[in-house]
């Protein structure tokens, strides 16, 4: 559809509602409601009221089926003109970052000249189903012609009809929870609770101390109330993180993730603004960075590799098309589902054994851990699904923005064994 030469896809930068821990500040608002917050943040930061950008992609991981035109409907409500466009997608835990790839590849190929990537979750507003037989009696009723066939259908409703099904988190493939998956990847890679410990508490005192430092003032946006995410823990310590019991493993007595080393259920929503360098400049909006590769990737996570692994095997792919290494990087932005799934991410590209045999290469090596996650993540932010990849995207900019050069590699497991990763360059 495109053969002229591809255009350079210029973040201009992020906005996001804080993060919530499920079930506490965002218990009566939705998907829809935040992720028109992260949306409406973007509007009034870069003074976009009334404009018409060229598409706007963004999703949910959970939501309602009234939910069916997420995306458009917020923008709907932010302030964009209503002549924009909006799309849903959803690619589990990658769903902002793959947006931010696909709102990044029309720009590139000059279908559009602006757009948004985000996303939002929320755990504390899921559908509630009820079992497949009292659809069925209700679909009957809807059906039936005549009053008497109503009531004699809706006659077959019993009490077990009641009891509702909540949204889960197991992998339809082994019935396995994603913490119970990574349980098994830890002890496969030898990972310790006191490596993850120590993760999760950089995690927190980083972000802690970037919120003091105001990195995230113009990152973050007030809602309900809320100013900044609230599963933070500036205190957080090994001391008080050793303390807790092993969360998915609890057992056989070899443990080894906690609520304190995994991310907690969370609502939320992100943004991005993503633009040609012609449109930022026509508008006076400075280039925080540059969005230059992307890559997915999947595993057979039911027979032969770890759920959460597929990062490992799509960044040294995504490296190949750069024609980079691994330590050819300012800052490395990987999510922390888990201090373990990171951990063993690492150690897989320092293995001269599985990058061998996994990936046909010699090692990747190890990165510096001082340009790991500087301003902290997900085990300190929480993790509303839709929304890490964006939130991910807009630090690893501003990151790059502040420090006048270099590259971000951006790196985030999903769901149903895929990874999701990206390059950013400083503008």
């Amino acid at each position: 559809m495109y053969t002229g030469q591809p255009r350079r896809v210029a973040i201009i930068g992020g906005s996001r509602i804080p993060f919530a821990r499920s079930h506490t500040v965002y218990t009566k608002v939705g998907n829809r409601q935040m992720l028109t917050a992260a949306f409406k943040g973007l509007v009034q930061k870069y003074d976009l009221r009334g404009q018409v950008l060229g598409d706007v992609a963004a999703g949910a991981v959970i939501k309602h089926s009234s939910d069916f035109n997420l995306t458009r409907e917020s923008v709907l409500g932010s302030g964009l003109s209503p002549e924009t466009p909006g799309f849903d997608l959803q690619r589990a835990c990658g769903t902002a970052l793959e947006s931010a790839i696909i709102i990044g590849l029309k720009i590139a190929s000059g279908q559009i000249d602006s757009g948004i990537a985000g996303g939002s979750d929320s755990i504390s507003d899921v559908p509630i189903v009820y079992p497949d037989s009292y659809r069925r009696i209700l679909m009957a009723a809807n059906r039936a012609r005549k009053p008497a066939d109503k009531i004699k259908s809706l006659l077959k409703i019993r009490p077990k009809h009641f009891k509702p099904s909540f949204p889960g988190v197991l992998e339809p493939r082994t019935g396995l929870s994603m913490g119970e998956s990574c349980e098994i990847m830890a002890k496969q890679w030898n990972i310790s609770r006191q490596d993850q410990d120590q993760l999760a508490m950089e995690s927190h005192l980083k972000m802690a101390a970037a919120y003091e430092e105001g990195f995230y003032d113009d990152l973050v946006v007030e809602f309900c109330g809320l100013t900044q995410d609230n599963n933070m823990r500036g205190d957080s310590s090994m001391e008080k993180l050793g303390k807790l019991k092993p969360a998915f493993d609890r057992k056989s007595g070899q443990g080894t993730l906690t609520a304190g080393n995994s991310t907690p259920l969370t609502d939320g929503a992100s943004a991005v603004l993503l633009a040609s360098e012609d449109w930022a400049k026509e508008r006076g909006l400075p280039i925080q960075a540059y969005l230059t590769f992307g890559k997915v990737a999947a595993v057979d996570f039911v027979h032969d590799e770890g759920l959460l692994m597929a990062p490992a095997y799509a960044v040294p792919r995504m490296l190949d098309d750069a024609k980079l290494t691994l330590q050819d990087f300012d800052f490395y932005e990987i999510h922390e589902a888990f201090a373990a799934q990171v951990l063993c991410t690492l150690k897989a590209w320092e293995s001269d054994t599985w990058c061998r045999e996994r990936l046909g290469r010699d090692a990747l090596g190890s990165i510096d851990r001082a340009k790991l996650n500087v301003k902290g993540s997900s085990l300190a932010a929480g993790h509303p699904f839709a929304a890490t990849g964006t939130r991910v995207l807009a630090n690893a900019a501003k990151l790059l923005a502040e420090k006048g050069s270099g590259r971000a590699l951006i790196s985030i497991c999903t769901a149903g064994g895929m990874g999701v990763t990206a390059i950013v360059e400083a503008a």
